[in-house]
């Protein structure tokens, strides 16, 4: 089965929740409170989103986090890539000369396509787009519930 990483659905999960206050800078705890995740996880995939340049850092009492772009033009391939790493299928498709089957390999191009067309769709989806049922689903619960 291909799926993303855990990481990778928390940081789309923490941008979405970022996203509904795109001014606004979150600290680590908020966001943790926020996203009914462990702070540990939270402060690792921030990090992750701030090396990519995806979300600003902020020391001090006042610090945190706060989104680097507008939620249009982050997409969830710049989401993926700050959490795996460049999007391949295969390790040829993202670095080549990885393999040593590579110069008689009959599927390494095929490949280099369809790691081709999944980055492409993942550019094609903003966080903008990620966030329309994201908005729905905080709304149904119950506000009670919801986090600060």
């Amino acid at each position: 089965m291909l799926r993303i990483s855990k990481l990778s659905d928390y940081a789309t999960l923490l941008l979405a929740e970022m996203a509904g206050s795109p001014g606004s800078v979150f600290s680590a705890s908020d966001l943790a409170e926020r996203g009914r995740l462990e702070l540990p996880t939270v402060a690792k995939v921030m990090k992750l989103l701030g090396q990519a340049g995806l979300v600003e850092s902020f020391r001090g009492a006042a610090g945190g986090y706060r989104l680097a772009r507008p939620v249009e033009q982050i997409s969830v391939a710049d989401i993926v890539a700050a959490i795996e790493g460049p999007i391949g299928m295969t390790e040829c498709s993202v670095h080549q000369g990885a393999c040593s089957h590579e110069a008689h390999c009959g599927v390494s191009a095929p490949w280099q396509r369809v790691s081709q067309a999944v980055e492409a769709t993942l550019r094609g989806i903003a966080l903008s787009d990620m966030c329309v049922g994201y908005a729905r689903s905080r709304a149904a619960i119950p506000h009670t519930l919801q986090a600060r």
